[in-house]
């Protein structure tokens, strides 16, 4: 019987005898680390679009953050080695996924991504928002939704994403990574920015010339992701990611990593 069948018929089995998501995910089945990381090593795709997450190391050494700690964790409880494939932009993570480059990621929770990607319940909650010159008149969130408004975005982010179905009227400029959004932003005199508030919290206070529109346009929940087609894993990994929220791990690697002000997501549901 060819392995991609016994493994289809075993997977009630297998569902039944893993952890519930509520439960403690201290062990982790042989063949869960098996569904997860078929090639023997846990692939993990990093995105430094967003830096609340992960952060370079300066000394060129592993990434930084909050999602390199709990894929080193996952790693570990899986008995798995691990490799780190970084990326620049969101984008470019769920382009690889088309490729199978990769066997975990972490990721903002979207529909669109989610027609190839399994996600947990969310670890972080971040919000979006908007960058403007000093002297723009735009003031308030709603107002953003205009026609012939350019805003800027980094291609593929979950800001992209959302508000490419939420601000049909304006203009989205794609840019390739979410730096270089409020770099076109400056350069082509854009209406705005969109992106995470802390980055463009911390932006706007090195140039007075710009300022962050108060209030958020969407939550963005940040979450753990497998590709589709590995579902058996899912009680697992949802289970593993409810205990690094409630053990308080996720808070102190943010604390760790200086993004204190990111909030911890609440227990899922």
């Amino acid at each position: 019987m060819p392995v991609a069948r016994r493994r289809l018929l075993a997977a009630p089995a297998l569902l039944a005898a893993l952890p519930s998501a509520k439960a403690r995910a201290q062990a982790a089945p042989a063949e869960v680390a098996r569904i997860i990381a078929p090639g023997g090593t846990l692939r993990v795709a990093i995105n430094f679009g967003n830096p609340v997450l992960a952060q370079p190391d300066p000394a060129g050494g592993e990434p930084r953050g909050v999602s390199a700690d709990l894929a080193k964790e996952a790693a570990k409880r899986l008995g798995l080695s691990y490799r780190f494939i970084t990326y620049p932009a969101a984008g470019r993570v769920t382009d690889a996924n088309r490729e199978g480059a990769w066997d975990m990621c972490f990721l903002a929770i979207d529909p669109v991504r989610a027609q190839g990607i399994q996600f947990t319940a969310p670890y972080v909650v971040i919000e979006g928002t908007y960058l403007v010159t000093a002297d723009s008149p735009l003031q308030r969130i709603e107002e953003f939704e205009r026609p012939g408004l350019r805003i800027a975005v980094g291609r593929g982010s979950a800001y992209d994403l959302y508000l490419t179905r939420a601000l049909p009227q304006a203009q989205l400029v794609r840019a390739p990574t979410s730096p270089d959004a409020v770099e076109w932003f400056r350069r082509d005199r854009l209406d705005a920015a969109a992106g995470v508030k802390q980055p463009l919290v911390a932006y706007a206070r090195a140039n007075p010339d710009t300022r962050v529109i108060p209030g958020r346009f969407m939550v963005i929940e940040q979450a753990v992701g497998i590709p589709q087609g590995r579902e058996a894993a899912m009680p697992w990994l949802r289970a593993f990611i409810e205990e690094m929220k409630a053990s308080g791990f996720v808070a102190r690697s943010l604390a760790t990593s200086g993004q204190s002000e990111a909030e911890v997501a609440p227990p899922a549901n």
